[in-house]
């Protein structure tokens, strides 16, 4: 293998997707290495184990302890190392030492699946000091009882040392990849949840807008058509940019791309309060915004000029835009008497969210003599202030 094929196999992404896709260890996976103790039934057989009958009786128990320890640990009804594992776990750890004393050799084997049962029920901090206890306990028994040299009990206590480490280790890692796909699921969910939001409020939004202008403005074309074409014909113009730029709105809003610039939304706003009968005084102080502070009180003076034009019944219409000390301060108002009834639209509770979301807020109620305020405020960097 070439080292660009190499770097390029064991690269730390490639092994994580590999890692990723490997099935998680399910309570079969430990049932073969029962065949550790193959030795054990073969001196049964053979009879060169004294007394047969309770070693066949151990051996018997000491699988089924096994079994049951491991189905128990896999069951998704019962909580990791709950007191019915731990008591399994004790009996079985009793059986293994029982018969490592009373028969040494092969039974000495039983250790390291001891060490593979602790892995699996109990995967806490204080797991590596079991097993290196149990470890050690287990080269003191090969040394003394089975008669062998350091080697041998060296390498016993080695290998139940690391069957129960690499078992712990390898079940903490898929379960902490089993959190990691949990999780990218509910990023996943999360994500069009909010996208899904988005895009309802875009279209609200847009939509509400821009069919109010169209109502208004095809309003002021009828009335005006049999008194003055010209004028009737311009609204009409009017219309087709309004529908034009509202499919171009669209779109941007699918996408998701669509910042608005809060000078056109005011002029846009200028002008369909003015089709729509309603004198509209703009007011504007401070320094430039930064764009997305413009592109939410865009969506502001949009939603709010909309709400005049559908709700208030106003003959006049007042906004004013000022700014100082890192605050924007957005006020609609107007003398009408019917624009509260948007309090409790979509609108308006989509701004409130946008608005709280970059640190603002919203405030809607009735006017200071009458009419109805809508007030909104947004922090903003100290150097930028509003244009």
């Amino acid at each position: 293998m070439s080292w660009g094929k190499c770097r390029e196999r064991f690269r730390p992404r490639a092994f994580t997707e590999e890692i990723e896709d490997l099935k998680p260890p399910n309570r079969y996976t430990f049932l073969p290495w029962l065949l550790l103790g193959a030795g054990a039934f073969s001196n049964i057989i053979q009879g060169t184990a004294p007394l047969p009958w309770l070693g066949g009786t151990g051996l018997l128990v000491f699988n089924s302890l096994y079994a049951t320890v491991i189905f128990a640990s896999f069951d998704p009804r019962r909580q990791p190392g709950d007191k019915l594992q731990l008591w399994l776990l004790l009996a079985l750890a009793a059986v293994t030492y029982a018969l490592a004393i009373g028969y040494a050799g092969n039974w000495l084997l039983f250790f390291p699946l001891l060490s593979m049962a602790c892995g699996v029920v109990s995967r806490g901090r204080n797991i590596a000091a079991w097993l290196l206890a149990l470890a050690a306990s287990a080269a003191a028994l090969s040394f003394l009882r089975d008669g062998g040299g350091i080697g041998d009990s060296l390498a016993l206590g080695y290998g139940t040392l690391l069957s129960g480490l690499v078992t712990a280790t390898m079940l903490t890692l898929f379960g902490a990849i089993s959190q990691l796909r949990e999780t990218r699921r509910e990023l996943a969910r999360h994500a069009v949840a909010e996208e899904r939001l988005r895009f309802s409020r875009d279209l609200h939004d847009l939509l509400g807008h821009t069919l109010s202008v169209v109502v208004v403005k095809s309003e002021a074309a009828r009335r005006l058509a049999p008194r003055d074409l010209d004028a009737a014909l311009a609204q009409v113009a009017d219309i087709e940019a309004v529908g034009r730029q509202a499919l171009t709105e669209i779109r941007e809003a699918v996408t998701g791309y669509r910042d608005g610039s809060l000078a056109t939304e005011l002029d846009r706003a200028r002008s369909a309060l003015g089709a729509a009968g309603i004198d509209a005084v703009v007011r504007e102080s401070g320094l430039p915004l930064p764009s997305q502070a413009e592109a939410l009180l865009g969506w502001v003076v949009r939603e709010g000029a909309t709400n005049v034009i559908r709700h208030s019944g106003a003959r006049s219409c007042a906004i004013a835009l000022t700014g100082a000390e890192g605050r924007v301060r957005l006020e609609i108002t107007d003398d009408g008497s019917g624009a509260s009834s948007a309090a409790t639209g979509n609108g308006l509770k989509g701004l409130a969210e946008r608005l709280a979301t970059a640190g603002g807020s919203l405030q809607t109620g009735p006017g200071d003599r009458k009419g109805f305020r809508l007030v909104a405020e947004l922090p903003v960097e100290e150097e930028a202030h509003v244009v």
